[in-house]
């Protein structure tokens, strides 16, 4: 079999609608997923659906709709996320909640819904968008390494709970990507506390951070990533996209914590 019809979650901007045309461009069936329910400007081939990936209600509402009109589910891309910024100390506990809610378990909900059908299928493809930051952690985004980091080692123990079903999973870590993630990052109350010992370095941290996003890799570079994997009979297990980004998963795999952690340091 080969992929057909795919869910795209988060598919109305950024990487996820640059998935959605790309598949669509390459035949593939897509439903574009999102809260807005929206797909601008529209593409023959993508159909927007609303979604809202923390309601098992609306994703099985959602899968079972795409079963009706086209009988099949070929491939998931959980690419819906949010991103937060303070420090760890200081955090309450329902804004990690929150970090937690739509990275980690609107992606293991979406994963659940889709693999009841690709069982029956005896075939399906399943790709997660985490993070580089899954490996490598930066200064007061903590939360969110932590849920990228939980997302990319479900989908490794999926990988091999699946080998041999047919179904096959992919994690795909992006670096800095230029997209509307940027803006809509929420500021935990501690990073807003003007007497916070952390106020001087995270203005000029945040400013990196918002610098090198801004600067990033288009969206489309990652929808060719992803599109690539799920045209190949063997996806990979993990896929970070461009080079400079692959040595930096390679180093800190190789070099000592304590180097890392004082570059990272240095650099945020």
């Amino acid at each position: 079999m080969e992929v057909k019809v795919a869910l795209v979650t988060g598919g109305s901007s950024g990487i996820g609608a640059a998935t959605a045309r790309l598949l669509a461009r390459s035949g593939v069936k897509v439903y574009a997923g999102s809260r807005r329910g929206s797909f601008e400007p529209s593409c023959e081939g993508v159909v927007p659906v609303c979604l809202d990936v923390n309601d098992e209600n609306s994703l099985n509402t959602v899968v079972n709709d795409i079963l009706s009109l086209e009988g099949r589910l070929d491939a998931v891309v959980c690419n819906a996320g949010n991103g937060c910024y303070g420090p760890v100390e200081g955090t309450l506990d329902e804004e990690a909640r929150y970090q937690f809610e739509t990275n980690f378990f609107g992606a293991h909900k979406t994963i659940q819904a889709c693999l009841r059908v690709m069982r029956r299928q005896g075939f399906g493809r399943i790709v997660t968008v985490t993070s580089v930051m899954a490996v490598l952690q930066l200064p007061f985004q903590g939360l969110y390494s932590a849920a990228k980091a939980a997302l990319l080692s479900l989908t490794d123990s999926l990988a091999l709970e699946l080998k041999g079903t047919g179904i096959q999973c992919c994690s795909i870590l992006p670096g800095d990507v230029k997209t509307g993630f940027t803006s809509a990052r929420r500021m935990n109350k501690a990073a807003t506390w003007s007497d916070s010992p952390y106020a001087d370095w995270m203005r000029k941290n945040l400013k990196k951070v918002e610098h090198d996003e801004l600067g990033g890799m288009k969206p489309e570079a990652i929808a060719r990533v992803i599109v690539r994997q799920l045209g190949r009979k063997h996806m990979a297990t993990r896929v970070i996209p461009r080079a400079d980004y692959k040595l930096v998963g390679f180093l800190v795999r190789i070099v000592p914590d304590k180097w890392k952690l004082a570059i990272i340091r240095m650099l945020y």
